[in-house]
């Protein structure tokens, strides 16, 4: 079975691994206090093209999210989401557990506009009834979406320079940012996301690494006292020298770029591949997730090899999956799932 179904299935790169190797019986500082999150921090903040940034290592998204979150919001301020966003959707109510709400906003393609966060913040203000109503405070969004899309650099200037006319933070998930970055057409860096937002975090545990997020704070009144919120919320390791090595291997020789165009480019062989079979697509996606609407008989052929992950249901017939490449997806599995693919579309008479 290979699994397309997500691209985290595999442990962690050769040479992250190498590097854990290769210091494991030396000691180091504890909880991040260590030469090799160190090492880390500089690399990121020279990506990233300033020394002032706060960079902190968890082991997870969700972490990430939520103590990001945590940090900004004062109690009776919510978040601004896209309807797709991950923490509106995919994290077991992590933010509401905090007592923060998650507003939504409609998307069909997994981005929200200026526009949109501009007309519900007025909704707020100009209501007569705000004083009952969660104030909102910090837009979230992702790059790449949930969908594998991305916004331009005008269409996140734009949404920077909205949520700074109207003092609201913005967040930026980047559980994926390399597949973001190195995606075909895409106009944006790293400097300009950090010149963008007030954080983000650079994803690992969907990179390449064994687990691991780098969370990257630009903004001094979310960084103040943030270690302590990272311990209140038992995200603190007290091993958090395996963070630091592992992000210093991705940084140090551009390997977390590799891996990432590598991802990109076998999931352009699919999209090629089904395109020229006339397969149509729930959404066009530039990254390393694929979203091809397939008819069922089709997937149930497939899925004695592949798992693939179900996303939505077309109609009686017809069903989209998500086909997710990874750093580790290797040439020789993506002919196989072509040629199959090919074989049961032509059998199929799709």
């Amino acid at each position: 079975m290979i699994r397309f179904c997500n691209d985290y299935s595999e442990v962690i790169h050769p040479k992250i691994l190498g590097k854990l190797v290769e210091v494991n019986t030396g000691q180091a500082g504890v909880y991040g206090e260590d030469t090799y999150c160190e090492r880390a921090r500089e690399l990121i903040k020279g990506l990233c093209g300033n020394d002032d940034l706060h960079v902190r290592f968890v082991v997870g998204g969700t972490l990430a999210n939520l103590l990001v979150i945590s940090a900004s919001l004062r109690p009776h301020q919510c978040v601004i989401s896209p309807t797709t966003g991950h923490v509106a959707t995919l994290e077991a109510g992590a933010i509401e557990a905090t007592g923060h709400k998650v507003s939504t906003i409609s998307t069909d393609d997994g981005k929200i506009t200026a526009e949109q966060i501009e007309s519900f913040y007025s909704e707020y203000t100009d209501s007569d009834y705000r004083v009952h109503i969660a104030q909102p405070k910090l837009v979230f969004i992702s790059f790449p979406t949930e969908y594998g899309t991305l916004y331009t650099k005008d269409e996140l200037q734009a949404i920077s320079d909205v949520c700074k006319d109207r003092n609201l933070y913005l967040y930026i998930d980047g559980a994926r940012l390399g597949y973001g970055l190195c995606a075909e057409g895409n106009d944006v860096d790293l400097k300009f996301i950090t010149e963008s937002c007030d954080a983000f975090y650079i994803g690992g545990t969907k990179q390449g690494a064994l687990l691991g997020e780098a969370i990257v704070i630009k903004n001094e009144n979310i960084a103040e006292d943030f270690t302590s919120i990272i311990k209140q919320r038992g995200g603190l390791l007290a091993k958090g020298m395996i963070l630091g090595l592992q992000f210093t291997a991705l940084f140090e020789d551009d390997l977390y770029f590799e891996l990432s165009k590598h991802a990109n480019k076998m999931a352009s062989l699919v999209r090629d591949a089904l395109k020229k079979k006339g397969v149509e697509f729930f959404i066009e996606s530039q990254t390393n997730q694929l979203f091809p609407i397939l008819q069922n008989g089709v997937l149930e052929g497939l899925s004695e090899k592949y798992l693939f992950a179900n996303w939505k249901k077309v109609d009686d017939e017809s069903s989209v999956i998500r086909i997710c490449t990874s750093w580790a997806t290797t040439e020789e599995s993506i002919g196989k799932l072509i040629a199959d693919m090919e074989a049961s579309l032509e059998q199929s008479g799709e």
